[in-house]
């Protein structure tokens, strides 16, 4: 009996032993379990803590830029839905294209400019994006878009921006427009010349087979800023030599002539032409040697193959029809506007 009571005991012994562990290790899981969640919950408020840190910048920096995209467009004309042209460009993103995308802007039409950036930028139209009548495209016209077919369909107009070289070397002076021009088809300058040559034959070849309004701008030499400083014209080529203090380079003896025209003075007339007032390429050379201040020689190398020796644009059909001519536009001064633009877009390039 005793013996039996004994092992009753040490079973009863055991279990309260293990009980007791039980209760202690739940004890200690207790608080095992607390003490995570609490170091969790520590980490989470100071990973949340550093990423507010590193938000809030990023923050303040979107709302400054919220703030200037409501207040960057230049000033834009109201136009009812009546008057509202929608204008497609081509090449919008170039020199030229960029101000006559500017223009038609502020004047209230709706614009989509293509472009495939490759002699464009997109920072010549870069303050429009974002604006409701303003599109941007990048395409590159090697895939065609058909616009001739666009035109028909919708019953637009076409504008050409042809060019002063489908003249050649003229035999005629002043060039107007009946005037056929003096093209070497295979020459060094042939395929612009004939190019833009080709391209009002097909338009005018459209216009009378399908009905299509068609218009050819036969524009002459343009400068002014958003030109590329390495695109081959020769004033961006007497100004960067001047500013990097190298000879200024005259093919021939400079006595050929051209017509230059601010590019903004070119916009006001419709369509766009030249400026009939005529200056020789030593004189240009002479003027932005004088305004740079560069200590570079004029170096004459030999004359250019087909280089045309007069050019200037006879525009009375323009006063006549169109009632335009250039006014305030005056070589010399927007030249001396053009040459500080360039020397600031120069001097931020070397930086």
């Amino acid at each position: 009996m005793r013996r039996l009571l004994t092992a009753i005991n040490r079973r009863m012994m055991k279990l309260l032993i293990a009980l007791a562990l039980i209760a202690y290790v739940a004890s200690v899981w207790g608080n095992f379990v607390n003490m995570s969640r609490s170091i969790q919950e520590n980490g989470e408020q100071k990973m949340e803590k550093k990423i507010e840190e590193v938000i809030a910048p990023l923050r303040d920096k979107i709302r400054d830029l919220e703030k200037s995209f409501t207040q960057k467009y230049p000033p834009v004309k109201f136009l009812s839905e009546k008057d509202r042209k929608r204008i497609l460009i081509t090449g919008g993103a170039g020199f030229v294209g960029s101000h006559l995308t500017d223009k038609l802007m502020m004047d209230g039409h709706e614009v989509t400019v293509v472009d495939n950036f490759f002699t464009g930028r997109k920072r010549n139209v870069e303050h429009w994006i974002g604006h409701e009548n303003f599109e941007l495209i990048n395409h590159d016209v090697v895939e065609p878009l058909y616009i001739e077919g666009l035109a028909k369909r919708v019953g637009a107009r076409l504008l050409l921006a042809s060019t002063s070289e489908v003249y050649g070397d003229p035999e005629v002076h002043p060039q107007n427009e009946d005037y056929w021009g003096h093209v070497n088809p295979i020459g060094p300058r042939a395929c612009y010349d004939e190019g833009k040559r080709v391209a009002e034959t097909m338009c005018y070849a459209y216009m009378k087979q399908e009905g299509v309004e068609v218009r050819v701008a036969r524009i002459f030499n343009t400068f002014g800023p958003r030109m590329h400083m390495n695109d081959g014209r020769v004033v961006s080529n007497f100004v960067l030599q001047a500013l990097q203090g190298e000879p200024l380079t005259v093919y021939g003896s400079g006595s050929q002539t051209r017509a230059f025209q601010y590019v903004s003075c070119n916009l006001l007339s419709s369509p766009p032409q030249g400026n009939p007032e005529e200056h020789t390429i030593l004189e240009f050379a002479r003027l932005i040697k004088h305004l740079v201040g560069s200590g570079g020689e004029i170096q004459f190398l030999s004359e250019a193959q087909d280089d045309p020796q007069r050019r200037k644009p006879d525009i009375r059909k323009a006063k006549l029809l169109l009632g335009w001519e250039p006014v305030v536009c005056r070589v010399g001064h927007k030249l001396t506007l053009y040459v500080r633009c360039v020397y600031t877009v120069y001097t931020w390039y070397q930086k």
